[in-house]
């Protein structure tokens, strides 16, 4: 720093000092002295981009800054908020599950605008709030925007407990949950989710096949790393969360749109190729589909996996974890169905990665 020597004129100082100071700050291209980054203005408390909403899945958060957007199944997000009463703001129409505390799951039909899901208001203190919307896919058409929640005057926001691990589920509708009582929020990795205490995410969709048909079947091989399942951009951004362990349920929909079985066994080597590159250290599980489609190709795909150096992922047997009592139609479980998968793959997780 340059030494200013006392028999300058005292009137002169302010000038040499900041003199100096320009002299330390970064230049512009012309040399001229650099502006500085304008600071980003936080989010008020409750509103997109508050960072005390935890959004968890593939949640659309740069399109607009006023309202998030959910594409696949079993997205949902976490807030803490203090105050005795909480309203959630909703662009259009849409089905949506909340949960406040600990207690009951409430389903909320063909709502929106501002929500009051506090009709009775709480006790006044610390409070969580969890919501889930109806998968927005097929023949249902709602509205799943998040716009904002509505707090008491003076009242604001806090970052909920985090889980430190997340697992994700790719798969068709059973992973999304068709036909169950809750959809997504009864299906087996919701449920396994909240069994081990982690974040879950159901990366699925209605339909889907493992291979993108002609004839307008949703290929999961492809879509597994867009951040739409129906659009081809943009790119999923794996940074914004890491998986720990990820389960593949799919080829149940392939047979009925004429994928071959060297299609079906190549796509699935891909698919376990794309989740390793967005994974490095999760635990792939394959599962064979409850219906027994494809098996040989899903475990050969497996073991080539595994014998080209990927030792973190499994074949999973599942003949005979379904009974006739345990499903909805012939294809969907119900929700004793679910609970009986979640049952089986528990543990199976949980002893990978330690939850």
């Amino acid at each position: 720093m340059q030494t200013i020597p006392h028999t300058f004129p005292r009137r002169l100082l302010p000038t040499l000092l900041a003199a100096s100071l320009m002299a330390c700050l970064p230049s512009g291209a012309d040399g001229s002295p650099a502006q500085a980054a304008p600071m980003a203005k936080a989010a008020a408390p409750g509103q997109p981009g508050d960072p005390n909403i935890k959004f968890v899945g593939r949640w659309d958060t740069t399109s607009s800054p006023t309202a998030y957007t959910p594409y696949w199944a079993g997205a949902y997000y976490r807030a803490g908020f203090t105050g005795r009463t909480v309203k959630l703001k909703q662009r259009g129409t849409i089905d949506l599950w909340a949960r406040i505390d600990n207690g009951p799951v409430k389903f909320y039909d063909d709502v929106k605008g501002t929500v009051n899901l506090t009709p009775t208001a709480l006790s006044p203190g610390n409070h969580t709030l969890q919501v889930n919307y109806q998968v927005v896919a097929g023949s249902y058409k709602g509205d799943a925007v998040f716009q904002g929640l509505v707090l008491d005057s003076g009242a604001t926001t806090f970052a909920p407990p985090a889980p430190a691990r997340t697992v994700e589920f790719v798969g068709d509708s059973i992973t999304v949950g068709t036909t169950s009582s809750q959809n997504a929020r009864t299906a087996y990795g919701w449920l396994i989710g909240e069994r081990l205490g982690v974040e879950h995410t159901q990366i699925a969709q209605g339909g889907a096949c493992l291979v993108a048909a002609a004839d307008g079947c949703v290929g999961l091989e492809r879509q597994f790393t867009k951040l739409n399942p129906n659009a081809a951009t943009p790119d999923w951004n794996f940074s914004r969360y890491r998986a720990d362990a990820v389960v593949i349920n799919l080829g149940t929909n392939d047979v009925g749109h004429g994928v071959s079985t060297a299609q079906f066994q190549s796509a699935y080597s891909s698919l376990l190729r794309k989740v390793r590159a967005a994974y490095p250290q999760a635990w792939i599980f394959a599962l064979e589909t409850f219906r027994g489609r494809f098996v040989p190709q899903t475990e050969a795909a497996v073991k080539a996996a595994v014998a080209g150096g990927d030792a973190r992922v499994s074949f999973v047997d599942t003949t005979g974890w379904l009974g006739s009592g345990d499903l909805s139609d012939s294809v969907h479980p119900n929700d004793r169905g679910h609970r009986v998968i979640a049952d089986r793959l528990a543990p199976m997780i949980a002893a990978r990665i330690g939850a």
